[in-house]
């Protein structure tokens, strides 16, 4: 027997769910809203973002930190470039003259470290060590009567004879002649008839120089004991005595001389209250 339409088992209609509309195409659907500043191209965004800076209180220590690095080593560089300046400015035989001179001093002191081994030899190796003791003792008298004034000396060195017609020569260029020529290795040192010895002081005396009270005036001779190769140029290196003096209007000649006589003494003194810790 056929069944009513819409009928089905058990005499229960079965219904069809209502009709669903279909979705509407992508295009028709509403747009999301667009955010403000979209627009902005990606280099915008990143300045906009790093600008104006957010900056802690532990990044501000921390710049503060290698600003004050970077200052002191900014002044540690500029300091040692002055000291250099000088030798950094010098011609190239000027360096090698500095460099020779400094290789002589150096020789020197090895001459001066085997002689004293030498003697410390003889005195343990000696028969007689007492008559060579005393001949060694009257040879260290010697030598340090040469370096006190006491003694005259002669032998190789140079005469510096400076000229000072403006009268600009002030007591310490002269000083910084003797130093310079003691640090060359100078052993005997006379000025226009004044022996330099280590306690030597030099001031201004109106229109002259007094050296350990005694006046002298331009022109001013030295008459110096040593190694010639190491005395000139001692005077002669850039910023230098000669060079200082000449600034000042001056003029400085130097002479070699195999044989320089420095004949002017100091009267030998008794020391007051010093005795020798031997006896």
């Amino acid at each position: 027997m056929p069944r009513p339409a819409g009928a089905v088992d058990g005499g229960l209609r079965k219904e069809l769910p209502d009709e669903v509309p279909a979705s509407a195409p992508a295009s028709a659907r509403e747009a999301p809203p667009e955010r403000p500043g979209s627009d902005l191209s990606g280099r915008q965004r990143l300045l906009k973002g790093l600008w104006p800076p957010r900056i802690t209180r532990a990044q501000l220590i921390v710049a503060l930190l290698l600003f004050g690095l970077g200052f002191g080593l900014a002044v540690q560089v500029a300091s040692n470039s002055e000291g250099d300046s000088a030798l950094r400015g010098a011609r190239q035989e000027d360096l090698v003259r500095i460099l020779d001179e400094l290789d002589d001093r150096t020789e020197r002191l090895q001459d001066e470290k085997q002689g004293l081994e030498e003697q410390r030899e003889e005195l343990e190796n000696s028969s007689d060590q007492a008559e060579e003791a005393r001949r060694q003792t009257l040879e260290r008298e010697r030598q340090l009567g040469i370096l006190a004034g006491t003694v005259a000396a002669q032998g190789p060195g140079i005469t510096l004879v400076v000229e000072d017609p403006k009268g600009m020569v002030e007591s310490n260029m002269l000083l910084d002649a003797v130093q310079e020529l003691r640090a060359a290795g100078a052993e005997a040192i006379q000025v226009n008839g004044v022996r330099v010895v280590a306690g030597t002081y030099l001031s201004d005396s109106g229109d002259g120089v007094s050296v350990d009270g005694n006046k002298i005036t331009a022109p001013y001779r030295f008459k110096v004991i040593g190694k010639p190769q190491d005395l000139e140029p001692a005077l002669n290196i850039p910023g230098g005595v000669v060079q200082t003096l000449e600034k000042e209007q001056a003029t400085a000649s130097v002479e070699r001389s195999t044989k320089i006589v420095v004949d002017a003494l100091r009267p030998a003194e008794q020391p007051g209250y010093a005795r020798s810790s031997s006896q």
